[in-house]
């Protein structure tokens, strides 16, 4: 798999995340890894992969033991360093299609 993919992969899962509301989740602690697969069309192991990139910077975090549920940490997003490459890539939005998103 190329960088280029993982990235790719990276950033749906970090900016679904990003984007997702409370009335999204099926459970008030947030989504586990399963569901989350299964709105962004990816393997479960490959989400599972980038849930903890993404945990090792602080950015999401997990809650419970089966099934761990996933949060968007917004706090801690916002206070990495502007040098950050995982900054940089959920901070790009130039391929970004935000109707999957939002409702207008």
């Amino acid at each position: 798999m190329s960088s280029e993919t993982e990235d790719k992969a990276l950033k749906t899962v970090g900016l679904e995340l990003m984007f997702l509301t409370p009335d999204k989740y099926s459970s008030s602690d947030g989504i586990t890894a399963v569901e989350l697969a299964k709105r962004i069309g990816l393997s479960v192991e490959i989400v599972k992969k980038k849930l903890n990139i993404l945990k090792e910077k602080n950015i999401v975090r997990s809650k419970g033991i089966n099934p761990k549920y996933w949060l968007f940490d917004d706090y801690n997003f916002q206070r990495l360093d502007d040098d950050d490459d995982i900054f940089h890539l959920l901070c790009n939005f130039d391929d970004v299609d935000f109707d999957r998103y939002f409702k207008y």
